[in-house]
């Protein structure tokens, strides 16, 4: 009887308004008709989706971005990684029938968080070809700060000397930068990624533990100039090899003229090949397309032999290979398990 009294109810109320009758017909034949055209529209975008993916996947090679002050260079690769992953749509229903897809992705020669500009990143079969980045040349623009060190030889330290500055010129400046020229002896900052007992020396010094200097070691400077003085600022453009401290450089230059100075602006103009003009990826470049042109792009600056070379880190951690292997499993509820060499 319940059926029944259903019906009726629904015919009556239809009767009742003869209009709504054609109206509803029609409302129902509008779904009809767009029903297979959202299911086409959404079947699309997974499409869409798994292309991405896969391409994402398929990435291979060196390329730059730009690294603005604020983050480490590990937040910043963990951002890039986050942004592809978000735009292919990863992990997603489409990839259920595989165990796991792998994408390898790290950086060459960490950037200071004050500091900004050029960051080398590898992704895919990229990443054996970072090490030879560490090993290459950089160029940097630094201002420095006369009168004042801090524990950090930069300007997101403490102040832990204060000395006049007011009779240094820019002859003397000048006069002394061939000492920080060529072939050098440098001592490392304390707060570095250096570590000891397998812990970086930066973390140590945030506790409040004693940590001793590392001692000095070999490091090349090819080129050191002063472009602007300013007292109490100075800039310097330099270009160095792999393990080279620019705020160990500005903090030496401070003690030769004998005051003391530390690095109030860092950036990075160059890595190996690549420029902060031209080549940097600003963050809102960051799209498979763009980095596939890049890599594309890129590919040229390196020579053949650098893709096949597998060089080993070296024993400072500032020139082991920066790299984050991210795993993407599929099973439902996992999350990503990231491991860094």
């Amino acid at each position: 009887m319940a059926a029944p009294e259903v019906a009726a109810a629904v015919s009556s109320s239809l009767g009742a308004d003869p209009a709504q009758v054609p109206e509803t017909a029609e409302t129902a034949a509008a779904t009809a008709a767009t029903s297979p055209a959202m299911a086409r529209t959404g079947s699309e975008a997974m499409v869409s989706k798994a292309a991405l993916a896969t391409k994402l996947l398929s990435l291979s090679g060196v390329f730059a971005v730009h690294k603005p002050k604020g983050p480490t260079s590990a937040e910043l690769l963990n951002r890039l990684k986050e942004k592809l992953l978000a735009e292919a749509g990863m992990p997603s229903s489409e990839w259920t029938k595989r165990k796991k897809q792998t994408l390898k992705i790290g950086h060459g020669g960490t950037l200071d968080s004050a500091a900004r500009g050029v960051l080398v990143v590898g992704i895919g079969r990229g990443t054996k070809m970072l090490t030879s980045m560490l090993s290459g040349s950089k160029r940097y623009v630094a201002i420095g700060e006369l009168g004042k060190a801090t524990d950090t030889l930069d300007s997101t330290g403490k102040v832990t000397e204060e000395k006049p500055y007011d009779k240094i010129t820019q002859e003397d400046i000048e006069g002394i930068l061939q000492k920080f020229t060529g072939n050098i002896m440098q001592v490392p900052p304390l707060y570095s990624a250096l570590k000891k007992d397998g812990q970086r020396l930066s973390t140590l010094m945030k506790r409040g533990e004693a940590v001793e200097a590392k001692p000095a070691r070999p490091v090349t400077v090819y080129s050191l100039s002063l472009q602007r003085f300013q007292p109490p600022f100075f800039t310097l453009d330099v270009e160095c090899g792999g393990g080279f401290y620019i705020r160990s450089l500005v903090s030496d230059i401070g003690k030769e003229l004998s005051s003391c100075a530390n690095v109030l602006e860092l950036t990075r103009t160059k890595q190996g090949p690549f420029t902060l003009e031209e080549h940097a990826l600003p963050e809102d470049r960051w799209t498979i397309d763009d980095i596939a042109q890049s890599l594309a792009r890129c590919s040229s600056l390196l020579p053949a032999e650098t893709a096949l070379k597998k060089s080993k880190p070296e024993e400072s951690n500032e020139h082991i290979l920066s790299c984050e292997y991210i795993t993407l499993s599929e099973k439902k509820g996992e999350d990503d398990v990231i491991k860094t060499c």
